[in-house]
């Protein structure tokens, strides 16, 4: 595995997915690090790279392992308004008391470019789609609010 960290066994595609959408475009934006990662900001757009599915499936199926934690975060606060407010028990914002501390880094305004994308080990890369969408929060789908397919190599 060709990758810049120490994570060659086990997380090296993790790690490298990065690393590949940064060097492919490099020329566009500049370099931010999160969570040990380099990430592109593209014109106030973070470009941010997610495995949705080891099989082949449509990118309206992704979902999040977890509702919590860094990409978690990172949807809810930079990716697109809900479409359909939460209903207010007027319990306050327990749920959203602390943010990763990583976001802090980027600028409020920030908005975030999912490249979603369908692969394995056997098959490649499946299917691959950019857009903007919000977490729904009690079963961590990803509601796309726009989408659109890139071309694979084959």
């Amino acid at each position: 595995m060709h990758t810049q960290t120490l994570e060659a066994y086990g997380h090296g595609l993790y790690a490298v997915q990065y690393e590949e959408l940064a060097a492919g475009i490099s020329g566009l934006g500049e370099a931010v690090r999160l969570q040990g990662r380099t990430m592109m900001l593209v014109r106030g757009h973070l470009i941010y790279p997610l495995r949705y599915a080891k099989k082949d499936v449509p990118v309206t199926a992704a979902r999040l392992r977890r509702a919590t934690g860094f990409r978690a975060d990172l949807i809810r606060r930079h990716g697109p308004p809900p479409r359909q407010q939460a209903f207010d028990l007027d319990w306050g914002d327990l749920d959203d008391a602390e943010v990763h501390p990583d976001l802090e880094l980027l600028p409020e305004d920030v908005q975030l470019v999912l490249v979603a994308y369908a692969c394995s080990m056997e098959a490649g890369v499946m299917r691959i789609e950019w857009g903007s969408a919000e977490l729904r929060r009690e079963d961590r789908y990803l509601i796309w609010h726009r989408h659109e397919p890139l071309p694979t190599r084959n």
